[in-house]
């Protein structure tokens, strides 16, 4: 009797699945517990990552010559464009190589309202719409295409835009249109480079800021599922082609609000302002920062403009021919994608994120 009282007692004493359910269940609470230790240290360490960048941008133009103030204020609106692009490639898992169209759609918009009498703050908020208005008027049957086809559509897109720019005399043909004027706002006019420069930044702020609360939101889900498996998202529930056709709408117009900045700080613009470089240049730009990530597509561009100013320094250096820079760029931009998909497949920041999680990891478990 005794016996089997033991026996009892040891049955009840023990949860349902024995000794091996409650290893388990302590592994995978000690493993949440770790996740949790780590997604509260890359919190902070990103809010602290975020008020340093912020330090820096608002502290570093005042400091810069006229030239590296340009190339600061050119790394700002490429930063936007790359920023889209991510999102669009990396998790909706649209391939673009025609980015620059609603670059110029963008400038070409802000230019042409201005030159025409409309306030030029005015025509600034025009050049996203007009962007989006385009993107959300082709992505219908644009997005049916998948793959090279679709990166194929998009470049072949920016090669008739350029041509129909080139002819229209709307659009000032090839010469382009001159005497954009300054941008200004109840009577204060934007003069100087470094107005320009903070105008750029202050806007990138915003796009990153729409791009998070996007890919945070119940859609950002979605898209995710979208990058993953199309079928897969579809028989969740997700609407693919509707998701698609946003963020591909939403890219465009980050694309047209830094085209309308571009116009109004260069003053002067023409379809050799965006040649299909300046899209591969995107493009490279957010895969190497690291597709479906906001701060990759950043740090992407911080990374190529500086490495193209580099580039157009020792081009323009006496003894090197006139088609120097051309040759260069496109050589490092093959150099450097070769690179990344071999070592970084993911790109730069989520290499970085992986080993730094992996060095918490080792930390919390010793």
């Amino acid at each position: 009797m005794s016996a089997v009282t033991s026996g009892r007692e040891r049955a009840t004493s023990q949860p349902p699945g024995g000794a091996d359910s409650t290893e388990n269940t302590a592994s995978s609470e000690a493993q949440r517990s770790l996740r949790a230790r780590i997604a509260g240290r890359g919190g902070r360490i990103g809010l602290v990552a975020a008020g340093v960048a912020a330090a820096v941008t608002l502290a570093l133009p005042p400091m810069l010559t006229a030239s590296q103030l340009s190339v600061y204020i050119l790394l700002g609106l490429s930063a936007m464009v790359a920023v889209g692009l991510s999102l669009l490639m990396g998790y909706a898992g649209q391939v673009s190589i025609g980015q620059a169209s609603f670059y110029a759609i963008g400038a070409y918009a802000a230019a042409l309202l201005s030159i025409h009498g409309t306030p030029p703050l005015l025509a600034l908020a025009a050049a996203p719409l007009a962007a989006a208005v385009f993107a959300a008027a082709i992505g219908g049957p644009l997005l049916r295409l998948r793959g090279h086809h679709l990166a194929f559509a998009t470049i072949a897109l920016q090669l008739i835009l350029l041509s129909l720019l080139g002819e229209a005399d709307w659009a000032g043909g090839s010469v382009g249109l001159q005497g954009i004027p300054r941008l200004s706002a109840g009577g204060t006019e934007l003069g100087e480079d470094i107005h320009y420069a903070y105008l750029a930044w202050a806007a990138l702020a915003v796009t990153v800021l729409v791009a998070r609360n996007v890919v945070t939101s119940r859609a950002g889900r979605g898209l995710r599922a979208l990058a993953t498996s199309e079928t897969a998202a579809s028989a969740s529930g997700v609407p693919v082609a509707r998701y698609k056709l946003a963020v591909f709408t939403l890219a465009a117009a980050f694309a047209g609000l830094a085209g309308g900045i571009y116009a109004f700080f260069i003053g002067y613009i023409n379809p050799g302002s965006f040649p299909v470089l300046l899209s591969i240049q995107f493009l490279v730009m957010a895969v190497v920062g690291g597709l479906g990530t906001i701060w990759g597509a950043v740090l992407g561009a911080t990374a190529i403009t500086v490495m193209v100013q580099f580039l157009n320094d020792l081009g323009s250096r006496p003894g090197m021919s006139a088609s120097a820079p051309s040759i260069l760029n496109y050589a490092v931009y093959a150099a450097v994608l070769i690179l990344v998909v071999l070592f970084l497949p993911r790109g730069i920041v989520p290499a970085l994120r992986e080993a730094w999680q992996r060095r918490i990891a080792r930390r919390a478990s010793s």
